[in-house]
């Protein structure tokens, strides 16, 4: 018999929370679900919402809202909350006010006795997630951020649209800062076993500058998001669910999030986007890409703007 029960504990239920607790829910992957946020009403809310599309669920989901004590027996706390990204805004210029957010938010969550996995998603990803680390006392296995795991699927989308491929057989990954810096991984892109440049030798169609607007398309998405919308949150919430799932199943998945390096890719010190292994305990192991040599510049160029960007608020 199965004795312990997966807790998930979600904290902020804006719009990217709601919407992970949501697909959370569609997607049966664990068996309890806490909401806590400062705004008591919208999270009660959601709790009522939610619990009202149960009879319609895979499976049953305790749902309720909570507080920072229903941290202490969760596997694994995930953090919505903070400041979002403004149009004309970028990711890096939320560092100082959700730092200082996130420094409370971590401080309540340990308190309460939390000995599980951190699972960030706020803007500026990396460096919150570098934040809740080094607030938290965790071992860096067990802090993780949504890295570039959004970006690598709109990158493996466009592609798959482009060559008109199921984007599931689409293998490309987007690596470096979740943000204006990060880069694409062209030298391991393929599509069943043929590289992106095999398949662009096939057809007069195809071109090289086409796959140059892709990543453009890829890095900018959010700006476009954000200015039609407002924000960018059903993507997100998909992919925190698939982050959550190769933990609570123990999958050893390879995804694109943001991890801790520590001379992996010659950088120690740094929370960036990596391919890496992920299981219960958290992150198993960082993929170590063997990258190009503008590759590897435009990696190194997204450590060092981090980096700097870190430095003030949290050395």
């Amino acid at each position: 018999m199965k004795n312990h029960v997966n807790r998930v504990a979600l904290i902020g239920t804006g719009f990217v929370g709601s919407s992970y607790a949501f697909a959370l829910l569609n997607q049966d992957v664990t068996e309890e679900l806490v909401l806590i946020d400062l705004n008591k009403e919208k999270s009660e809310g959601d709790a009522m919402d939610l619990n009202h599309g149960l009879p319609f669920a895979p499976s049953r989901t305790k749902i309720w809202f909570g507080d920072y004590s229903d941290c202490k027996d969760s596997d694994i706390v995930v953090i919505c909350a903070g400041a979002n990204q403004k149009p004309g805004e970028t990711r890096l210029d939320l560092v100082e006010k959700n730092t200082r957010i996130f420094k409370g938010i971590v401080e309540h969550v340990m308190k309460a006795g939390f000995d599980g996995i951190f699972l960030v998603a706020t803007n500026p990803v990396d460096i919150l997630t570098y934040a809740v680390w080094k607030f938290s006392g965790l071992p860096k296995e067990r802090v993780i951020g949504s890295g570039t795991i959004l970006d690598t699927a709109r990158f493996r989308f466009l592609l798959g649209e482009y060559f008109d491929v199921d984007t599931r057989n689409v293998h490309a990954y987007i690596i470096g800062e979740h943000g204006d810096t990060e880069l694409p991984v062209w030298s391991h892109a393929d599509i069943a076993g043929k590289t992106i440049q095999e398949w662009i030798n096939k057809k007069p169609d195809y071109k090289q500058e086409d796959l140059d607007n892709i990543f453009i398309n890829v890095r900018d998405a959010a700006y476009h998001i954000i200015q039609r919308k407002g924000a960018t949150y059903y993507g997100i919430a998909m992919g925190l669910v698939r982050l959550t799932k190769a933990i609570l199943q123990n999958e050893n998945s390879v995804l694109t999030v943001s991890a801790y390096l520590d001379g992996e890719y010659g950088q120690k010190d740094i929370y960036i986007g990596v391919p890496a292994i992920v299981n219960r305990s958290g992150i198993r192991d960082i993929v170590e890409l063997q990258l190009n040599e503008e590759e590897t510049q435009k990696f190194t160029n997204s450590v060092n703007v981090l980096k700097k960007n870190m430095s003030p608020v949290l050395n």
